[in-house]
């Protein structure tokens, strides 16, 4: 395969996405429907070789369905840092067998990098973005070896931190699609309710972003839904949605 092609009906993947790119898909897509958009872009195999990832936590069952409905055979990753609530594990089950997804993948972190930089288990209580580092980004970045996009679940509404996401934008020549990115909080919950589907566990609970259960706490009344991560750090972020930052060890 050449260049990538500059048309918004068809771009090749190799060797790289380029941010006019993203710019073409994002004008061509502008204002349609998100179900309608993902049927196209898996049709036309724009995306290339492509995954979801999904934390599977309280909003991920919207893009997972919406994913399963356009194709289920698209593959969805999970990053177990092996910090995760069982609660979260098992709602990862049921909703792989309730959208009849069957690509189902799991990457866990390297067991010689725990042995060598976290051998107690308990680097998140004193370095929480070298525990994110080991756990999260290093197996994610393996999991997306290969892949000419990926696609993520952010929402611009979960935090100020995330305000401004565009449908489609381009990290180091991957393309990442932000199908949700204009969803607001209450057109989620019309989703779910329309197409009964499973909330998580922990949600009742008040756990309105749920992440690694050392790290996570729930969230209180007037709070931004993520202000239960990583509470009483200067952290916002895992390190999965900050380009140019590699992972450290």
């Amino acid at each position: 395969m050449g260049e990538p092609a500059r048309n918004v009906d068809r771009i090749d993947t190799a060797p790289g996405f380029l941010q006019e790119d993203a710019d073409a898909l994002n004008a061509r897509f502008a204002g349609t429907d998100t179900s309608a958009m993902l049927q196209a872009l898996f049709a036309e195999d724009i995306l290339g070789r492509t995954a979801v990832v999904s934390s599977f936590g309280t909003e991920s069952a919207v893009l997972l369905h919406l994913v399963a409905q356009a194709d289920p055979a698209i593959p969805v990753v999970f990053v177990d840092t092996l910090k995760m609530f069982p609660e979260t594990l098992a709602y990862r089950d049921t909703l792989v067998e309730r959208f009849g997804i069957l690509n189902p993948r799991v990457v866990q972190p390297d067991p010689q990098v725990l042995a060598d930089s976290d051998a107690n288990g308990l680097r998140w209580s004193f370095d929480p973005d070298g525990c994110c580092a080991i756990r999260k980004v290093e197996p994610l970045a393996r999991a997306k070896e290969g892949l000419d996009s990926w696609i993520s679940g952010r929402k611009a509404f979960q935090s100020v931190t995330r305000q401004d996401i565009p449908r489609f934008e381009v990290e180091q020549g991957r393309l990442k699609l932000n199908p949700l990115g204009d969803w607001v909080k209450a057109e989620l919950d019309a989703y779910f309710e329309e197409h009964d589907l499973p909330r998580h566990p922990l949600e009742a609970d008040g756990f309105l972003s749920v992440g690694c259960a050392p790290c996570t706490s729930p969230v209180k009344p007037g709070e931004d839904p993520r202000a239960g991560r990583w509470r009483g750090w200067d952290k916002t972020e895992c390190g999965i949605h900050q380009p140019g930052i590699e992972p450290f060890l």
